[in-house]
């Protein structure tokens, strides 16, 4: 079973940047309803494409550098990295089928 990982700035990196996947980072807070609403598509998704896609998602609370490095400027923000460079955006809360629709031509 594929595992959203929650990483910060020290993790960026390493799990994003240098990723030989593609990687969607889901920019978030705890106490943000559509958020939450959004978890389990995002979990779904990771166990779907778990052999072609990583999720990990960053707490814009404690990691406000990383929010303002891709100007996030509402939540929830996914943003698609692959190659270590950010190729598509997103936002809002959406269902596992949208969200498989705007990761698929990337992969």
């Amino acid at each position: 079973m594929a595992i959203v990982k929650e990483i910060g700035e020290s993790l960026f990196a390493a799990e994003v940047e240098q990723s030989s996947l593609p990687v969607l980072v889901d920019f978030w807070a705890p106490w943000c309803g559509p958020c939450k609403m959004l978890a389990p598509a995002l979990q779904e998704l990771a166990e779907e494409y778990a052999n072609r896609l990583k999720v990990v998602k960053v707490n814009v609370d404690e990691n406000p550098g990383l929010a303002s490095r891709f100007e996030v400027m509402g939540i929830p923000t996914m943003i698609l990295f692959k190659n270590g460079k950010a190729v598509d955006s997103f936002s809002g809360a959406m269902s596992k089928q949208a969200l498989a629709d705007k990761v698929a031509p990337h992969l």
